[in-house]
């Protein structure tokens, strides 16, 4: 005789798996932490799927008169071999055992439930490979007078494409999270990703001239490109010399690299 607690574990699993997905993707922004946002439907509706399969998992199993074998599962009747009969009886009870490896699911359900893991961070972008920033055809001018909201990607290719060396002595404002650096020092980074979480590349900049904020903390940064090698070539240094570092809330979507709000 299988106890209801077994019973009940496949359907409670799907329920939980399926309320996770809604809760990340329907009541709040946090599979932007995962996904594009233009998987968002794709997320919901596969959450409703699993909810209703749950129930109705759940309803079929304790429905009175309900046996909890699977369908399709033969019984013994008539005359016959009585071997043949325990065996299949046998073999019916096996299948209404829950497996043992099903509760081992329990915790990373509960986890995506009442737990959302955080976005990427400097552990991914150490291990990434940098993102090949496309070509530009043309750059507009940089506003005068004041710091140059850039994204990353602006910046790397401005400093490395643009032959008129808009970045020359101009001072820049650009934001991400802190990855340490194996000599002391720290990048300034933001993650892109094409699909999903598993597929990102990172954009870096090495920060000179400003101790290293907390590891995986968001920062603005102001500061001047650091005149190493040529501007408007591949030798030009993707880095840039601090003169202000002030630290962010998390952006609630970590995947999109803009430059910060003037």
């Amino acid at each position: 005789m299988v106890s209801p607690v077994r019973r009940a574990l496949p359907s409670l699993l799907l329920l939980l798996v399926g309320a996770g997905i809604l809760r990340v993707s329907l009541f709040s922004d946090l599979y932007l932490r995962y996904v594009k946002e233009g998987l968002q439907p794709f997320l919901v509706t596969s959450g409703v799927i699993v909810v209703c399969i749950g129930l109705l998992s759940g309803l079929r199993d304790f429905t009175p008169g309900s046996t909890g074998a699977r369908p399709g599962a033969s019984t013994y009747r008539g005359s016959g071999s009585p071997h043949k009969g325990a065996h299949q009886s046998s073999h019916q009870h096996s299948h209404s055992h829950t497996p043992r490896v099903a509760w081992l699911l329990l915790l990373p359900t509960l986890g995506l439930l009442f737990f959302a893991p955080p976005a990427l961070g400097s552990y991914t972008a150490a291990r990434d490979t940098d993102v090949v920033v496309e070509a530009y055809e043309r750059f507009r001018p940089l506003p005068s007078g004041r710091p140059a909201p850039l994204s990353l990607t602006e910046f790397i290719a401005r400093a490395q494409q643009d032959g008129k060396g808009s970045l020359a002595g101009r001072e820049v404002v650009m934001q991400g999270f802190v990855t340490p650096r194996a000599d002391d020092s720290w990048d300034l980074t933001r993650l892109l990703i094409a699909c999903c979480a598993a597929d990102s590349q990172s954009l870096t900049v090495t920060m000179h001239g400003a101790p290293s904020p907390r590891v995986d903390s968001w920062v603005r940064v102001t500061g001047t490109w650091h005149p190493e090698g040529e501007l408007g070539t591949p030798t030009a240094a993707l880095a840039l010399d601090v003169a202000e570092l002030t630290a962010i809330p998390a952006p609630s979507m970590p995947y999109l690299d803009r430059p910060p709000k003037s």
